[in-house]
């Protein structure tokens, strides 16, 4: 491969974009895909994305079919992919956030990561209240009955939402949905207004308020919440609350490469 030296020109670094472009868009396909349909997907012509697909198939980010002569992504980018995985630390990431959102609201915060089943908790930072409700890093919350779990299944594939809503939902208390018909009314909620709670759902007296975390690529990674009695997070929680949880979580998803998202406006320090 050539060697740059200095500073990248402008042509290099349109170079690197198409690249990283063919990439994202191959991985988003369940099946290989040709170059004429590459390169009209991609809105340029067929010879630029071939130089592009040639050098991502030498350096083994992506392989081609000899049969149908589609490309599909590579051994090397699913490495690539899984190292970052196993090196990414939300709960780092989002430390500062949330030491901040504890001491403007006094509640304890949770940050979990989405999971198939559930939310499981990465960290807790306890509150300022004198009695502390807390839950256990590595926990896993229930889709069903939790504010992180049911952002989760929200944002989840249909068909992992649909597996989930005609199982079994465990009676945790009895403020806990059990009815497929009302949590998928639940879910259509949450994604309208972009937060859940989940007062007495899973346990009497407690309370939480979650609000979705986002990477760059615009998937539900993880959840941002303050969890505490419900004497303090009521079952509609304030307007301040809601607030400043949803722009912790903003600015932690503009930290992962995702900006702008349902116009939450940054909040001066």
């Amino acid at each position: 491969m050539p060697q740059i030296g200095g500073a990248p020109s402008g042509d290099g670094l349109q170079a690197v974009a198409m690249a990283i472009r063919i990439l994202e868009y191959l991985a988003e396909q369940r099946g290989g895909i040709g170059v004429t349909a590459l390169a009209r997907a991609l809105g340029t012509t067929k010879s630029r994305v071939h130089r592009h697909l040639r050098t991502l198939v030498e350096t083994g980010y992506i392989v081609q079919s000899p049969e149908s002569e589609k490309y599909r992504v590579g051994s090397r980018l699913v490495t690539l992919g899984r190292t970052v995985a196993e090196n990414f630390d939300l709960s780092a990431l989002a430390r500062e956030e949330m030491r901040a959102l504890r001491d403007t609201l006094g509640q304890s915060v949770v940050i979990s990561r989405v999971e198939v089943t559930g939310a499981v908790v990465l960290a807790t930072l306890p509150g300022r209240e004198a009695i502390e409700i807390a839950v256990k890093p590595g926990s896993i919350l229930p889709p069903h009955c939790t504010a992180q779990g049911k952002l989760g299944l929200a944002h989840a594939e249909p068909a992992v939402r649909e597996r989930v809503l005609l199982s079994r939902l465990d009676m945790r208390t009895p403020h806990t949905i059990t009815s497929p018909t009302v949590l998928r009314e639940e879910l259509a909620r949450i994604l309208e207004r972009g937060w859940a709670v989940a007062p007495s759902e899973s346990l009497l007296g407690v309370n939480a308020l979650a609000a979705p975390i986002f990477e760059g690529g615009g998937g539900m990674v993880g959840a941002i919440a303050i969890l505490g009695s419900i004497q303090f997070i009521e079952a509609e929680p304030s307007a301040l609350q809601i607030r400043h949880l949803r722009q912790a979580a903003a600015r932690i998803s503009a930290q992962l490469g995702d900006v702008g998202r349902d116009g939450v406006d940054s909040l001066p320090r």
